[in-house]
């Protein structure tokens, strides 16, 4: 049991080289999103390295419990996946515990689904301690219910004994410690947060605004803040590339400093156990004075992508933040991938972090962000007044001072709701 609460649970897929991909369309999708969805679930399964060796699209009007399918779409499905020596198949949908088990036992191939595959990539690309964590814990939830499936013995019974009371199953040994494992995450994740808490209360003492990118994976969000910032975050052509997230500091004109972080990619249909196992990452852009919403311009489906995140956003509670909306990659766009794009969201910055087109349109446009909660503000302060000044530089961002014979001249950008502590030396009124 050891072995699996250290493995994944979904390990038959590491060891799978040959891949059927099922995707399913619904009576309620719009016409083509299936076909969208499948081809999206080939990239995803070809990130795990497995080769996928056929692609099969289900038209599905009435969902059945115990395949999803029926059986005579699944002996199909199934008949397909044998004669093409597939060792793996993988549905675009969430199976259940049963049907998941009933797909192997009829089939006596490995079947995931594509919050398994998901749940495998992420594992792949975390990094720090609270993303391994948090992915440990997204994992162990999934795996609960589909202790049968991983285990072919918990039929057996043990007797007495430290390691179970008497008639009690390994199955029932196997769920308590997978409990025991999720509790002791849980635990760990509490202090791993609280730590992050910490760290993050001792940047927000001084004030320096804040801004979250966010965007679908592989929108070119890491690029782009390696553009504004001219640092070296990981940016590669892979979805899910970076899951951590990362803050540079980025100098705007006038020496206004800006805090960028640079956030986990969204995706359609993200899991929701993951959306929570990761509500305390993408926090930040609950946190952030503005966001930053990049899209890639050249993806026929770009609509849908920003209307992906826009949901996930929602979901984690931050659809009412002021958004600067950046369609990326127009390097490599069409004029009709661009009128398409303005047409959706007329007030969009264009740029490509590639070459370096647009950028200062966009850092224009993070210095409006910042002067609604940061007004520009010039103040003259008493010489004997230095107590005025130190504090200034807790409250805000100081971008000019000059030692002047009736006191020290300061413009730079404060709190508005800090107005009334500062207004007795305002020479310029905040704008």
């Amino acid at each position: 049991m050891a072995d699996f609460l250290d493995n994944t649970p979904s390990s038959e897929s590491k060891r799978c080289e040959r891949a059927l991909l099922v995707g399913i369309h619904t009576q309620t999708m719009q016409p083509g999103e299936a076909q969208e969805l499948l081809g999206e679930l080939k990239e995803l399964v070809e990130n795990l390295h497995i080769g996928v060796i056929h692609t099969e699209l289900i038209n599905l009007r009435e969902p059945t419990p115990a395949t999803l399918l029926g059986r005579g779409k699944t002996d199909q499905i199934i008949t397909l996946a044998k004669h093409m020596e597939a060792d793996l198949i993988v549905m675009d949908e969430s199976l259940t515990p049963a049907q998941q088990r009933n797909w192997e036992k009829l089939s006596g191939i490995a079947v995931i689904d594509r919050e398994e595959v998901i749940l495998d990539i992420f594992a792949d690309r975390a990094q720090t301690r609270e993303a391994v964590l948090q992915i440990a814990l997204a994992r162990m939830q999934y795996s609960l219910p589909r202790l049968t499936r991983a285990w072919t013995h918990l039929s057996r019974q043990r007797g007495k004994g430290k390691l179970g009371g008497e008639g009690e199953t390994q199955l029932e040994q196997d769920r308590r410690l997978v409990n025991d494992r999720i509790t002791r995450l849980k635990a760990e994740l509490a202090v791993v947060q609280k730590q992050r808490g910490v760290q993050r209360r001792k940047r927000l003492r001084v004030p320096v605004p804040t801004a979250s990118i966010v965007g679908y994976t592989n929108a070119g969000k890491s690029s782009l803040i390696n553009a504004l910032t001219g640092s070296h975050v990981m940016a590669e052509d892979k979805l899910f590339a970076t899951l951590d997230p990362t803050t540079r500091q980025l100098i705007l004109r006038g020496n206004q400093k800006l805090l960028v972080t640079d956030t986990v990619g969204f995706i359609r249909r993200l899991p929701h156990r993951l959306v929570e196992s990761f509500k305390a990452t993408l926090e930040e852009t609950i946190v952030a004075d503005f966001l930053i919403h990049v899209i890639d311009v050249t993806n026929p489906n770009f609509d849908q992508h920003y209307a992906t995140t826009l949901s996930v956003l929602a979901e984690l509670g931050a659809a009412d933040k002021k958004i600067i909306t950046v369609f990326n990659k127009i390097d490599a766009a069409t004029p009709a991938d661009l009128q398409r794009a303005r047409q959706l969201v007329p007030d969009a910055v264009f740029l490509s972090a590639h070459t370096g087109e647009g950028i200062d349109t966009l850092a224009d446009g993070c210095i409006e962000q910042i002067a609604d909660a940061f007004g520009a503000t010039e103040l003259l302060i008493p010489h004997d007044r230095y107590d005025v000044v130190a504090r200034l530089h807790t409250l805000g961002h100081i971008q000019e001072q000059e030692h002047r014979e009736d006191g020290l001249f300061i413009r730079g950008r404060f709190p508005l709701a800090q107005t009334g502590f500062f207004a007795p030396f305002m020479l310029k009124a905040p704008a």
